[in-house]
């Protein structure tokens, strides 16, 4: 099942979050990020001019870590290669973690879906043995 260009590029959620810096004092930095069926993009400015990372959703394992504080939402972003990506968005828009998982579980099942047919097409193509020993003379 492809989707097409625009199907993948359909912005699922746009807006702020705050990513956690991966060196020694780990501060706060305030990202502009966009959620698409494919990917999260995570920019350094709010015009969108510096893509800083490019997360596919491929490339997540999972969103743990929720967390609820009185102010903030945290949430951890697992990629499969086992690296944790902190981020945390303010309570009047804790929606973030919720889109990222549905967008994850949404993008897997698309995946299983085509290797499934995957699978199935080259059964459907290459005769079986039943098949091939009828069709011979006796």
């Amino acid at each position: 099942m492809k989707m097409s260009a625009s199907e993948t590029s359909k912005v699922l959620k746009e807006g702020e979050l705050e990513k956690r810096s991966d060196n020694l004092l780990q501060f706060w930095k305030r990202k502009t990020c966009v959620l698409t069926a494919d990917s999260l993009s995570i920019y350094a400015d709010t015009q969108k001019k510096t893509k800083g990372k490019e997360l596919k959703l491929q490339s997540i394992k999972k969103v743990d870590c929720v967390e609820r504080t009185g102010k903030f939402v945290y949430f951890t972003i697992v990629t499969t290669d086992d690296k944790e990506i902190d981020f945390r968005c303010s309570g009047e828009d804790s929606c973030w973690n919720a889109v990222i998982t549905m967008a994850l579980i949404d993008f897997q099942n698309r995946k299983a879906i085509q290797d499934f047919k995957t699978r199935q097409e080259p059964e459907n193509t290459v005769p079986s043995q039943q098949e091939r020993r009828m069709g011979r003379a006796p």
